[in-house]
């Protein structure tokens, strides 16, 4: 085989590998996890004389409450789910109607499709709203409320209970004053905040109820965090073999054709 043959056949090689390589890397990148928000600490170590920080991210804390449907529910009962939460009352005549508005959008958008109509994915998001008026939101008055709003009651609950776990909740457990650029009344719960946790109950984002892309943000932050792998989980192998195989098969179709069209250029003329 010349050079020239040797060349075409590096070549051919290596543009199907580079293509992988493009797009196992380059597309991951592409794609912005949300970030962790909440820290209970750091634990610094040393490994091979080098100093190592592990960051330990806030975990948030169970929490047991009653829904719209006067079932006992608590927040560990969803599990392998996106959480968004908000804090509203039944009686607001400011945001939470909108806020309510909003989220219900949020809830039709995961759609799946159907033999007869479509249907709400409950399986990706589950959606929490928490009121800060338990002593008069009772399970009839936010089961009225949701129903206002056309709301499906399978992935999304209205929670009343204890009035000091709601609000320790709110404060201690998902931080929802914090990083707010507007303050948030420690003796009423009154904003416009929604809250994202992951599958392992860590805060991943804060978002403007009222904003149509903050929203939007919310809805992508969503998708992202169910592709996101496992806390602790590696992969066996540093490249997706079903991928890298496709990949291997064009490469040697691309082989193939260059060679025989080498050969064929080298094929002698024969005599008439």
């Amino acid at each position: 085989m010349n050079k020239k043959a040797l060349l075409a056949l590096c070549i051919a090689i290596l543009i199907p590998v580079l293509s992988y390589m493009f797009v196992r890397y380059a597309g991951e990148g592409a794609v912005q996890i949300p970030r962790r928000w909440l820290v209970d600490t750091t634990i610094t170590t040393v490994q091979d004389s080098k100093i190592v920080t592990d960051t330990v991210w806030h975990k948030t804390a169970n929490i047991k409450l009653v829904n719209q449907l006067g079932d006992s529910v608590s927040l560990y009962d969803i599990q392998g789910k996106a959480i968004v939460l908000d804090f509203f009352f039944t009686s607001c005549g400011s945001i939470c109607p909108t806020l309510t508005k909003n989220m219900a959008k949020l809830q039709q958008s995961f759609m799946k499709g159907g033999d007869t109509r479509q249907k709400i994915d409950t399986s990706v998001v589950q959606f929490l709203s928490f009121t800060v008026d338990p002593e008069r939101d009772s399970v009839e008055r936010l089961k009225n409320y949701a129903d206002r709003f056309g709301v499906n009651h399978d992935n999304w609950w209205f929670l009343t209970g204890n009035r000091d776990s709601i609000y320790n909740f709110a404060f201690e457990q998902l931080k929802v004053d914090k990083f707010s650029t507007e303050p948030v009344d420690p003796d009423f719960v009154h904003t416009n905040r929604f809250v994202l946790l992951d599958k392992e109950y860590v805060v991943r984002g804060f978002y403007n109820g009222l904003d149509s892309v903050s929203l939007k943000q919310l809805a992508r932050d969503i998708g992202t965090l169910m592709l996101e792998k496992e806390p602790g989980s590696k992969p066996k192998l540093p490249f997706d073999p079903g991928l890298m195989a496709i990949f291997f098969v064009i490469a040697i179709v691309v082989v193939v054709t260059v060679i025989s069209l080498l050969f064929k250029k080298k094929k002698p003329a024969q005599n008439m």
